[in-house]
């Protein structure tokens, strides 16, 4: 394949979009898809990303361009990167990050083409506003090439979304599948106040958190620091990497030193991406990480992206040493407290259904997969069968586990602990 290749979608229909009180329709008999094959080539699209992105439905830092350039340095080797500009009428209305990966399932390796997420965030989809158009018109353009994938697995989607994405697959002549994918669980700062929300949790764990918090301030000299600068933008991008470090301390004193997945802060196979990510988040003024410290040492750390008032928790840990204190808690409750004071609107604390999650938040939310099994792909039929039986034996999509191997320690869940 060549590395840009353009087409023109050449059937005479419509889609509507609706952007606030305007209605555009758009012509896809003058519809264009470019696609992208490496980032050489999709640079020149970086700045129409960027101001896409601020147009996109639940959008992150995942979403950025920069997010992705340096995703694919650190992990795009066994990947094949297919990004669909979509343009419509002479304007670029959408961009659809897309990639094709090897997955290992029961019936072997399958070729899934998706979005390039691997589960490092709850949420992604078309860049822009007019994502049902977009999808249209990449889903036609995708028909009409040769198939290098056995099964289209868009996962991380909106429920919001999902049945448009699943109209979307059907008008091209596809099946289409809609399930759960993961449930995560988010405290909504929008709807109260701290003291509205601190009143609503259990009597018992307002108890806990207060006789920790007190006990600390009894025994150690505590203080609690956020560092969340503004980016370059507005003159403001220290990375702070001194809280940087101590998240990693704290890290490699957790429970996460010994975990084999490859997804905690202090794991090699992921240490230089993260602290990569941490560079880049804090130049566009998404990062956010708070440390708590009792004489002066660094013993529990939450590590969030923010991007227009909604958090997302990417790890948080405390120090096992000090698991009798209750660090970790006290860190979440001043943090919650903070986050009220500065006009926050929620914080993913990611999917697991841990009791500290449950105790803290405030609502469940669960991301969808829509999927395709080409008949023709013997494989994808096999996938497909076997999450036909999951399903009927029991709830597995909402539990977040999915039924391939993860592989090369790059390995995403926010699963991240604290129970104390």
């Amino acid at each position: 394949m060549h590395p840009s290749i353009s087409r023109r979608v050449n059937n005479i229909w419509h889609v509507a979009c609706v952007s606030g009180r305007s209605t555009f329709l758009w012509d896809l008999s003058m519809a264009e898809v470019v696609e992208i094959n490496n980032l050489e080539d999709l640079e020149p699209y970086r700045l129409a990303w960027n101001a896409l992105l601020h147009q996109t439905p639940r959008s992150s830092f995942f979403h950025t361009y920069h997010w992705l350039e340096n995703y694919w340095q650190h992990f795009g080797h066994d990947q094949r990167l297919r990004v669909l500009v979509i343009l419509a009428n002479g304007s670029l209305i959408g961009i659809i990050p897309l990639c094709v990966r090897t997955e290992r399932y029961q019936v072997g390796k399958v070729q899934v083409l998706g979005y390039p997420l691997r589960d490092w965030g709850t949420w992604y989809g078309p860049i822009g506003p007019n994502q049902s158009a977009s999808l249209t018109m990449a889903l036609r353009y995708l028909r009409n090439q040769p198939r290098d994938w056995d099964m289209l697995d868009l996962r991380w989607v909106d429920p919001a979304l999902s049945s448009r994405v699943s109209r979307a697959i059907q008008n091209v002549g596809w099946q289409s599948h809609v399930g759960s994918y993961q449930q995560v669980s988010v405290i909504q700062f929008g709807n109260t106040d701290w003291q509205g929300y601190n009143a609503a949790l259990s009597k018992k764990w307002r108890h806990e958190i207060g006789r920790q918090a007190r006990v600390l301030e009894r025994n150690y000299k505590v203080s609690f620091e956020r560092h969340r600068p503004q980016g370059s933008s507005c003159g403001e991008n220290d990375p702070r990497w001194d809280l940087f470090d101590d998240c990693l301390a704290i890290s490699e004193r957790s429970w996460q030193s010994e975990s084999k997945t490859g997804n905690t802060l202090c794991h090699g196979n992921v240490r230089h991406f993260l602290s990569t990510s941490h560079r880049i988040a804090s130049h566009l003024g998404m990062l956010d990480m708070a440390v708590l410290k009792l004489d002066n040492q660094p013993v529990a750390f939450q590590y969030n992206y923010h991007y227009d008032g909604q958090l997302y928790g990417l790890r948080m840990g405390f120090d096992r040493s000090f698991a009798r204190e209750g660090p970790g808690k006290v860190l979440m409750s001043r943090l919650i407290e903070d986050s009220f004071s500065r006009g926050d609107m929620s914080l993913d604390l990611g999917i697991g259904d841990f009791d500290f999650k449950r105790r803290f938040r405030t609502s469940v939310e669960t991301s969808c997969r829509t999927s395709c099994y080409p008949w023709t792909a013997w494989r994808s039929q096999g996938v497909r069968l076997t999450r036909w039986i999951k399903n009927q034996l029991g709830p597995g999509g909402i539990s977040g586990c999915n039924s391939h191997i993860k592989k090369d320690g790059e390995c995403r869940s926010r699963t991240q602990e604290i129970t104390s």
